[in-house]
């Protein structure tokens, strides 16, 4: 069985490549096909040696930095990709790689991080966060969301069988595509972020500084809590509000490197996540090293933390995107510090190691291979009966 695999572009090693790493351990005859690839040297183990094979996007002027720009002709750009010897195309798609072209003799599985977020649901929150609500550049983007959307539900159709890294992922596929997926939550390496019992007094949140993470809400939230210190770890556009709303028990600390984060997840008295995410590996990743999480209550989150009402609580939630709802929670979080034991926190972690996601996704391939097979035989049939 020739094997192809397909994601939408690599640039860094970052979440969606980690799916991409275990379905080459899955496959490691497979093939590697992607929009752009830019990912730096020292990252590029996750590969296994693999040399993608990518589009012409790769070779358009400033693609490297300006990759996203092209999204439009990314989408042109999977449909070049000659897939016709492979038996089995696998997509991790988050945008454009489920949009490849297969035939009725091959096995289409797409492995869905999101429909596109920025076309679909959230395209009103993308355009008031890029400042393109009016104007004519606001009608240029909102014409060409829209000709993106028709082209997503459209290449839905050539999907045989569709995966989602989440249940919110899977309502969204529903919703998008009028398509059921099995859900197969993403791989987190559990295993690099070891348990530690004995916390500090300090809580922590890591992630880039993009309007959504909402960073500069939780930095408002501890203005509210003067006698609680922050750690912020991450960088990005939003950096300047989060320091414009800081009192002294914040500290910022930039850009760290794996090692540190997670010598400060294991430190930490909680982590604090305030973005909507459709799976979230850093609240994973905390509860790894034993530490609770204080969260939004949407999205993957609600997969990935028990708040105690169906078992050992590893964190809790807040209804709302506001200071004072994060800061109420930090509140009620050191009410009952003493519910959240680290290793709850890590045992719940350890469902979402990369042994479990290599297992289901076997498993899934097989179930699909087997369905696919019955109605190829079935049409054959009903062929011959015409």
């Amino acid at each position: 069985m020739r094997v192809a695999i397909v994601h939408d572009w690599m640039v860094s090693y970052a979440g969606s490549e980690r799916v991409v790493e275990q379905m080459l351990a899955c496959f490691p005859e497979a093939d590697v096909f992607t929009a752009v690839d830019f990912v730096a040297e020292a990252d590029r183990a996750f590969l296994k040696g693999k040399i993608p094979n990518v589009s012409f996007v790769q070779r358009l002027p400033l693609a490297r930095k300006h990759y996203r720009n092209y999204l439009p002709l990314m989408a042109l750009a999977v449909e070049q990709f000659d897939l016709s010897s492979y038996d089995l195309v696998l997509s991790s798609s988050h945008s454009v790689a489920k949009g490849v072209l297969t035939g009725p003799d091959q096995l289409h599985i797409s492995y869905v991080h999101s429909p596109m977020r920025y076309a679909w649901d959230l395209q009103h929150q993308y355009l008031r966060e890029s400042g393109l609500v009016k104007g004519p550049r606001s009608i240029a983007v909102r014409a060409l969301l829209h000709w993106m959307r028709v082209w997503d539900a459209r290449t839905a159709q050539g999907v045989d069988a569709f995966a989602a890294n989440s249940s919110f992922v899977r309502r969204r596929i529903r919703k998008t595509y009028r398509r059921e997926a099995t859900v197969i939550h993403p791989p987190v390496d559990v295993s690099h972020f070891g348990l530690k019992e004995t916390k500090e007094d300090f809580y922590l949140t890591v992630s880039r500084m993009v309007p959504y993470k909402k960073i500069p809400t939780i930095v408002e939230a501890f203005s509210q809590l003067p006698n609680r210190r922050l750690v912020v770890v991450g960088d990005g556009p939003d950096m300047r509000r989060a320091a414009a709303a800081a009192k002294p028990n914040v500290d910022f600390l930039g850009y760290q490197s794996t090692e540190t984060v997670r010598d400060l997840m294991q430190r930490a008295k909680a982590f604090v996540f305030a973005a909507e995410e459709d799976f979230g590996i850093a609240p994973v990743e905390a509860q790894a090293c034993g530490t609770p999480v204080i969260a939004y209550g949407k999205g993957g989150v609600l997969e990935t933390i028990c708040d105690g009402e169906n078992g050992s609580p590893t964190g809790l939630f807040f209804a709302e995107q506001t200071p004072s709802a994060i800061a109420d929670a930090v509140r009620r979080f050191e009410l009952r510090a003493e519910d959240f034991a680290p290793a709850n926190c890590r045992a719940n972690a350890l469902a979402f190691r990369p042994e479990r996601f290599r297992a289901k996704l076997m498993e899934f391939v097989e179930i699909s291979r087997r369905n696919w097979a019955r109605d190829q035989a079935a049409g054959r049939i009903d062929a011959i009966a015409a």
